[in-house]
């Protein structure tokens, strides 16, 4: 009983969520589009020509938008290990970017044309216990960093998702070790009650 009443109550939450009625309104695959929007309203991700690569992008929002900010003349490439719908001029790869197979295949997708910029959404499935939660928020920040320093260009930009707590400012001293500038940004769509935010580094050092 317990259970189906937070259910219910996540659900009366997210459909009264102004945001959620907004990417219903505006055809956009999840409210999350909206953190991105104010984040590139600030700081200027993206630009005609840009490429992208968009880590844990189902359903596919942040892909969205990117493509539309980017034009035919940039690149977006998306990965999940969820499936994800097809989104015009968006090339998804899907599977866990953990495993040599599809790691092998974002190398592949990026060689030719080095990246501008990497955008990462992930979360954990949240269990609602912070001890659980916060190691493996901590750890996709870790790994989704790692693979920057394989396809991202010197110059380039990355944002990330990350929770405030443990682990979170030892990160933040790894981006600083390996970009120029980094700002932390919470956007008006992050829930007011959420340890979430997110971390923007610029200037990918040599």
């Amino acid at each position: 009983m317990g259970n189906r009443k937070q259910t219910q109550r996540w659900l009366d939450r997210h459909l009264s969520d102004p945001f959620v009625k907004l990417a219903n309104r505006d055809g956009w695959r999840s409210r999350a589009v909206y953190k991105l929007a104010e984040i590139d309203e600030r700081d200027r991700l993206f630009r005609a020509g840009t490429s992208v690569v968009d880590l844990g992008a189902a359903p596919g929002s942040w892909s969205q938008y990117a493509v539309s900010k980017v034009g035919e003349t940039g690149k977006v490439i998306a990965t999940d290990i969820l499936p994800m719908e097809s989104i015009k001029n968006v090339n998804f790869i899907q599977g866990d970017f953990r495993e040599d197979s599809v790691l092998e295949q974002i190398l592949a997708a990026t060689q030719s044309d080095p990246i501008d910029l990497v955008i990462c959404d992930i979360a954990p499935n949240i269990t609602g216990v912070t001890s659980v939660d916060q190691p493996r928020s901590v750890y996709f920040a870790e790994l989704a960093l790692h693979l920057t320093g394989k396809i991202l260009k010197p110059g380039g930009s990355f944002l990330v998702k990350l929770f405030q707590g443990e682990g979170f400012d030892q990160h933040l001293l790894d981006v600083k070790r390996k970009f120029t500038n980094t700002i932390v940004r919470k956007p008006k769509a992050s829930r007011s009650n959420s340890r979430e935010v997110y971390l923007l580094a610029s200037n990918r050092k040599l």
